[in-house]
């Protein structure tokens, strides 16, 4: 009986297929883009301030944050910044030397997240507030580059928001009489909510804080308020001309600082 070896020749072609088999998912691997990385969670800290005071606070609102991507316009991430106004001691009192901590204290307001970045990424960050407050908002806002991995934390990206708080507490209705004076009582207090007085940390001596009557838009009455006592506070007396008026505007100035607000009360 013959019998049948198989031949060298035989063998190779089964052996070839199964390196060729072997070698696909290395070459698939190698194929990979080159710079393909997994994003890395990165913590991003924000905060926003009162111009010459505190941080914006729970009591007035606090303070929405927005993060976009700056090339797409892709929001990122957003929300509310929380917490109370920091630290008086730090942030007012003591000299701020360079690296040192201003915002950092327990409790003291900030926005925190955490973005997934892949790669560099440049981003805008926005606040806007104190969000109780619609007529005294103001809004900043800042471009920073993040890099994967590199957290920002402690006081964080800081924006300033420049401004007072103006609430028009009085004329009412029955105080409105043709050719008669007009009371006119405000309270006046920085963006943070921090309080204003004569000789006080934030010194009202340093600011102009007017009444004003308006008639469709023309100023037809105006006199300085002064402080009634009561933290915040100032009043003062319009006189109303014959031909009446349909609005009371109450402005805080203080140019020196680049703070200015403005509340106003329909009659």
């Amino acid at each position: 009986m013959t019998r049948f070896w198989p031949t060298q020749t035989t063998l190779l072609p089964p052996m070839r297929c199964l390196r060729s088999i072997a070698i696909v998912p290395l070459l698939l691997l190698l194929a990979a883009p080159a710079g393909a990385q997994d994003a890395v969670p990165t913590q991003v800290t924000v905060r926003a301030v009162s111009n010459d005071a505190k941080l914006i606070q729970d009591p007035v609102g606090g303070a929405h944050i927005t993060i976009e991507h700056v090339e797409t316009g892709e929001v990122l991430a957003e929300g509310r910044q929380s917490g109370d106004s920091g630290s008086t001691e730090k942030i007012m009192r003591q000299p701020h030397e360079r690296g040192a901590s201003i915002y950092e204290a327990p409790g003291a307001a900030k926005y925190e997240t955490t973005l997934d970045l892949a790669e560099p990424t440049r981003v805008r960050v926005t606040a806007e507030g104190p969000l109780d407050y619609p007529q005294a908002m103001q809004t900043a806002s800042k471009t920073v580059l993040l890099v994967p991995g590199e957290d920002v934390a402690g006081d964080g990206i800081t924006l300033t928001l420049h401004g007072f708080i103006v609430e028009v507490l009085r004329p009412s209705a029955s105080d409105v009489n043709p050719g008669g004076d007009v009371p006119v009582r405000a309270r006046v207090q920085m963006m943070c909510g921090c309080p204003t007085k004569p000789g006080g940390l934030w010194d009202a001596t340093r600011y102009t804080i007017r009444a004003q009557l308006l008639r469709e838009g023309a100023v037809v009455a105006e006199e300085p308020l002064s402080f009634t006592g009561t933290t915040s506070e100032y009043e003062g007396a319009l006189s109303m001309p014959d031909a009446g008026a349909d609005q009371v505007r109450v402005t805080a100035t203080d140019a020196d600082r680049v703070n200015f607000g403005m509340g106003t009360m329909s009659l």
